[in-house]
C-alpha cells in the first residue's frame, strides 16, 4: 500500500555529534512535523542515511532547498512512492526484540 498524504525525505549526511540536531531544528524552527525517522550508517561510518517521514505540505519545497544548504548535507532526495508500512514494520520488529 502507497502513501499519498506522506513522503519521505531521504539525506545522506555527514556522520559525527549534532549533524540530527540541526537538521531536527530546521523542521522545529519551521513548525514543521517530523512524522518519523530512521537513519543509519553507511560505508565506513563516515557517512550516514536519513529517511524523513513528512507530511505533503506547500512549505515542504523551501523546507528540502534549506535542508541543501546545511553543511553536513551530502543529497537530498524526495520518495513520493514508498510502502507506507515501512516506519510500522520497524516498530513492530523492535517491539518483537525486546
Amino acid at each position: 500500500m502507497h502513501n499519498t498524504s506522506n513522503v519521505i525525505i531521504q539525506l545522506t549526511v555527514n556522520n559525527h555529534p549534532g549533524v540530527m540536531s540541526h537538521i531536527t531544528g530546521l523542521f522545529s524552527r519551521r513548525a514543521f512535523n517530523l512524522e518519523g525517522i530512521l537513519c543509519g550508517r553507511l560505508e565506513n561510518g563516515k557517512v550516514s542515511r536519513m529517511y524523513l517521514l513528512v507530511k505533503r505540505d506547500e512549505r515542504m519545497e523551501q523546507i528540502i532547498k534549506q535542508l541543501e544548504k546545511l553543511y553536513d548535507v551530502m543529497e537530498v532526495c524526495v520518495c513520493v512512492n514508498y510502502n507506507a508500512a515501512l516506519f510500522d514494520d520497524i516498530h513492530e520488529l523492535i517491539q518483537e526484540n525486546k
